[in-house]
């Protein structure tokens, strides 16, 4: 065998030589090379190949500017725990948990827009399935970011981690998948992860289906949910699921985080700009960076200004603060000409009617705040934080307070103006002139203190009772014998017309004395009279009366009530006009004549008990 193997090789060897008589591939190469002529063309090459990379290192550099740009939301996404802002109690209680081994099997991330729900998602998967640099690492709050299911996690392409748009599989179908896969094992990482974004947009018939998987999932199957509409989801998903409530980031944090990634790309900002740009993100990380990204693109970098204040302002339709506190204050100062002038000028710069009105709420609202809280008010720039601490300095409460009601009417007239330009014009010189009026409060003061001081306004009406004896207005009720019609006929004219006919019709006076009235009541109604006839003898002398309903032989001390006296003094008016002589013949002419009464001075009835008697033929006139 020893002889025969190197045998083998040999006659090999002749067998290339004879593959001459194949010679399809020589006839092949003589052809191209009759044709180009250069067959030891090839070699050079190959070797200037190898002599380019020196020439090709620029290219990668020059390749660099070629790349599609990567904007700041997705370039400083969150890798870490640590880089998420503003969350710290979620942080907190995951650490916990991990290092507890006390991991839920479902997660609900639920917040406004940009707050990071689906960048924490991805960091707890990226938390459960790291196994750190070496190999041999467990869950951890910190990932490494280094081992392989950490950067095909920060990629998106780990196949044990199933990241899926609701909005865009909302059906049984979809679900039914997700139910059958979760039996298998994960094939490379620790745990196999569902990211279903936009949960809220499953169907009711797919959050059944998922109900059973969700309670009791296998071991190695953990689900993480994120919306913005957490009141949709089922009560029966939200019991079965670990909830966190991202917050919104606040304005002070965002601006300093932005200055951070200005910092990171080289780009000078001012502070004040990039707290116009924090107030405008409304605690949305991702939203501040579009606006940032933005500004930065605005910029005029190659000046060396960068990104300043002014040109914010001028990117975000802000240009006009100044102008819009100047038409507050001619709001206040009650410049009818200056604000009409001033709203024009905002309308020919392109601001909305709408959105000045929300500017203007917008102000007031910071100025009743910043009144309360006594602190600094909430503004991105010293001068306007200067002007409306002036503001919160001249105005009182209430003035703020109907000041921003009537800006509300306003708001919703001008949304729903034809016109919104007139209607903001009209709301506006409303509010002007409202600043006339005086407070309601200190009116409705007023008005109480004129009701408790009734004896100037009140004077007894003539032919009631002791009318020379009451005649002095200034004189109080204890200064002379107290009549009751002459109490309730005051009591009448300082509009309490519903109590004066309750003392009129309802009380049969047994003893009427200084803060002293005790009474039997006239009818069999089951309500007492008593307390309102109290509170009204009170607003009327300023005095608390004792007032009580009279028991036993006291209430055959009883007087008529008045209505029972007029009553009483018309029948026997009646009985003697009847009487009368004249009438008795009258009578006795005209049988089926009727006697007809009228209030005196009532014209009409007069007229109609004329035209009445002329139509009987005898009736009294």
């Amino acid at each position: 065998m020893t002889d025969s193997d190197p045998d083998l090789p040999e006659p090999n060897l002749p067998d290339t030589g004879e593959e001459a008589a194949p010679s399809a591939a020589e006839l092949e190469a003589a052809g191209q090379n009759s044709m180009f002529g250069d067959a030891p063309a090839p070699e050079p090459e190959p070797q200037s190949t190898p002599a380019a990379p020196p020439a090709a290192a620029p290219k990668p550099t020059a390749d660099e500017p070629a790349q599609p740009y990567r904007v700041l939301a997705r370039k400083y996404r969150p890798q870490t725990f640590s880089e998420l802002i503003g969350q710290e109690p979620m942080v907190r209680t995951l650490a916990n948990g991990i290092e507890r081994e006390r991991l839920a099997h479902a997660f609900l991330m639920t917040g406004v827009r940009g707050v990071g729900k689906t960048s924490t998602a991805r960091l707890i998967a990226k938390a459960l399935n790291c196994i750190g640099p070496d190999g041999t690492g467990g869950p951890t709050i910190d990932p490494c970011g280094q081992c392989e299911p950490c950067k095909a996690i920060a990629e998106g392409r780990h196949i044990d981690v199933i990241e899926m748009d609701a909005a865009s599989n909302t059906g049984v179908d979809d679900v039914r998948e997700i139910i059958e896969a979760v039996r298998y094992a994960a094939v490379s990482a620790r745990y196999k992860i569902y990211i279903i974004d936009e949960v809220h947009m499953l169907s009711r018939n797919a959050f059944n289906a998922l109900l059973k998987t969700l309670e009791e999932p296998p071991a190695h199957v953990k689900f993480l949910f994120a919306t913005t509409e957490v009141e949709k989801l089922p009560v029966t998903v939200l019991s079965r699921t670990q909830r966190f409530d991202l917050r919104r980031i606040p304005a002070s944090l965002l601006a300093s985080h932005f200055a951070k990634i200005c910092e990171a790309e080289g780009v000078d900002a001012d502070e004040e700009a990039l707290r116009i740009v924090a107030s405008a993100a409304e605690g949305s990380v991702r939203d501040g960076l579009s606006i940032l990204d933005q500004a930065i693109a605005h910029a005029d970098l190659e000046g060396g200004s960068g990104v300043t204040a002014q040109r914010v302002r001028d990117m975000l339709g802000l240009a006009d603060k100044g102008a819009q506190r100047a038409i507050l204050e001619h709001l206040l100062s009650g410049d009818a000409k200056a604000l009409l002038g001033g709203i024009d000028e905002q309308y020919s710069l392109g601001v909305e009617p709408l959105a000045l009105m929300r500017a203007l709420m917008d102000f007031v609202h910071k100025i009743t705040v910043a009144q309360v809280s006594g602190s600094e008010p909430d503004a991105p720039s010293e001068e306007e934080r200067s002007a409306l601490a002036g503001f919160a300095e001249r105005l009182s409460a209430a003035q703020l307070h109907r000041l921003w009601q009537l800006l509300l009417k306003g708001h919703e007239e001008v949304r729903g103006a034809p016109d919104p330009l007139v209607s903001l014009q009209m709301s506006l010189l409303r509010v002007l002139h409202a600043s006339d009026m005086p407070d309601p409060g200190k009116l409705a003061r007023r008005i109480e203190q004129m009701a408790s001081q009734p004896a100037p306004a009140a004077s007894a009406p003539p032919g009631h009772g002791a009318g020379e004896g009451a005649a002095a207005p200034t004189a109080p009720l204890s200064a002379a014998p107290i009549e009751w019609s002459d109490l309730v006929d005051q009591i009448d004219n300082t509009g309490q017309m519903h109590v004066a006919e309750i003392m009129r019709s309802r009380i049969r006076v047994i003893e009427l004395a200084s803060e002293r009235l005790v009474f039997q009541q006239a009818d069999s109604f089951p309500d007492d009279p008593g307390p309102e006839v109290r509170d009204a003898l009170f607003k009327l002398t300023g005095k608390r009366w004792l007032v009580e309903k009279g028991v036993g032989p006291a209430t055959e001390k009883a007087q008529p009530t008045l209505r029972e006296v007029a009553e009483a003094e018309a029948k026997a008016a009646r009985e003697r006009t009847l009487a009368d002589p004249l009438v008795k013949a009258t009578f006795d002419a005209f049988p089926n004549a009727e006697l007809i009464e009228t209030p005196p001075g009532d014209d009409a009835n007069d007229e109609q008990r004329s035209a009445s008697g002329a139509r009987s033929g005898g009736r009294w006139n």
